[in-house]
Parts: structure tokens; sequence; C-alpha cells
């Protein structure tokens, strides 16, 4: 089978780290991409759950805002565990 060179851009840290931890397991980048590939065609998906954390979600950081402003302007007063439980 013909090989072909694939280029794509990743933060510099990143991949020193994906080198460290391939080399660790006794494998290359190119060898960790190739089995990655080779997953995500086989079941024809991410091989991962990608998710967004929902801490994040719009309802939630309106809701969050609100509370802020609440909290300093005085109008809401929350103990440590309603912020938690909120």
């Amino acid at each position: 089978m013909a090989q072909v060179m694939v280029n794509f851009r990743m933060d510099d840290q990143l991949k020193k780290n994906m080198e460290e931890t391939c080399r660790k397991m006794g494998i290359t980048m190119t060898a960790a991409f190739t089995m990655f590939a080779t997953k995500v065609v086989a079941e024809q998906r991410i091989p991962f759950d990608v998710a967004v954390d929902p801490f994040y979600t719009k309802a939630n950081m309106e809701r969050l805002e609100k509370l802020i402003t609440g909290v300093k302007n005085g109008t809401i007063q929350l103990t440590e565990h309603e912020l938690i439980d909120n």
C-alpha cells in the first residue's frame, strides 16, 4: 500500500507531550495516529466521547452571570453549599 504524508497543526507543547507519551508506550506518533485512523475507519466514529462540558452551556453561563450580579449587588445571598448545589 502506498504511503502518503499527512500534515496538520497542533500546539507545540501538546506535540511534545504526545511525543513523550508515545515514547513511553514504545510507539511513534505516526503509529499512534495510524491506530487512531484505523479505528475511526473500522468503527465509522470517533473512538471516544466528544462532548461539550455542560458547565459551559449558554443556559448555565447565563444562570451564573445572574448569580454573580445578584451577589455583587447584594440582592442574592448564598451559602457555600448553595453555590455547590445550585
